[in-house]
């Protein structure tokens, strides 16, 4: 299957521009990547593109501070936290796509941010689907966790290397045999970006001093839309344990563990996220 064209917006928000990435036709799909160093909407799910983009009008935005969108300053980081930012910065973007409802994907930081739009305007979320996200758990164990560490590790001491990312990776995922020096190179290659260092030094200080994520435990009850959760069983940066809470507080909540699998199931368990994913947001409403 040939990857897909993807075309590329540079949407104006009043915090500043957010790059979209569009792929696919169908109902909107809104997927947004996770928070370590390099990310972005399309390095993190291009290899899910040729199968979603079947179904779907794929949208992968780089969320503020990632990719080709702006950089949060130090006083925005000061005011509010990351995910209120992102929040509101893509509340802007879709709106200026002329995007009103539309279902929706987040992953780790995404997944907070998920999360938070779910809660914030829950008639514009279709369906939602979790993955291990930040901000919606509370966990059993120590913190911050042993992939917390190694993203808290990356820029800090003596900067940037592929070893570090390596490291990274590492913890990220169950068997990092899978992912060879080529993807090691090329995430750390995107990750030198100086404007994104600069920004993930300012996120780092910000999420330092508010104590990590915001506690958007607290009102899972608003969300409203039928919600997908899939964990790794073996995820060393939000743990399975994290997923007890959503699974009484949310209405209607399903769960998938992948055994074997870290913290990035649409890389280690491919196949199985893409059919999960496709067959529960085409489903019918019961």
């Amino acid at each position: 299957m040939t990857d897909p064209k993807l075309k590329h917006h540079r949407v104006p928000t009043s915090l500043g521009e957010i790059t979209v990435a569009e792929t696919g036709k169908g109902p909107v799909l809104v997927m947004l990547h996770g928070g370590g160093p390099g990310a972005s909407g399309v390095s993190n799910y291009h290899q899910n593109l040729p199968e979603l983009a079947r179904h779907f009008r794929v949208l992968l935005p780089d969320q503020p501070g990632f990719g080709h969108s702006y950089r949060p300053t130090e006083q925005e980081l000061d005011e509010r936290s990351i995910t209120q930012i992102t929040v509101d910065a893509l509340f802007q973007a879709l709106d200026s796509l002329g995007v009103d409802t539309f279902h929706l994907l987040g992953n780790s930081l995404g997944g907070a941010a998920a999360l938070a739009m779910a809660q914030q305007r829950p008639e514009r979320v279709i369906r939602l689907v979790l993955m291990a996200p930040g901000g919606g758990w509370l966990p059993f164990g120590p913190t911050p966790t042993e992939g917390q560490k190694e993203m808290f590790r990356y820029y800090n001491g003596t900067g940037p290397s592929e070893k570090k990312m390596a490291a990274f990776i590492r913890t990220m995922v169950f068997d990092h045999k899978l992912f060879g020096e080529d993807v090691i190179k090329a995430r750390y290659e995107a990750s030198l970006d100086e404007s994104h260092i600069a920004f993930y030094h300012l996120y780092n200080a910000a999420f330092g001093k508010r104590g990590g994520m915001d506690p958007l435990w607290r009102d899972l009850h608003k969300i409203k839309a039928p919600t997908l959760l899939l964990w790794g069983r073996d995820d060393r940066t939000i743990t399975l344990d994290g997923a007890q809470l959503m699974l009484k507080q949310i209405r209607d909540v399903q769960l998938h563990v992948f055994s074997r699998c870290g913290h990035w199931v649409q890389l280690e368990r491919r196949s199985e996220f893409e059919a999960l994913v496709s067959g529960f947001l085409t489903q019918e409403k019961a």
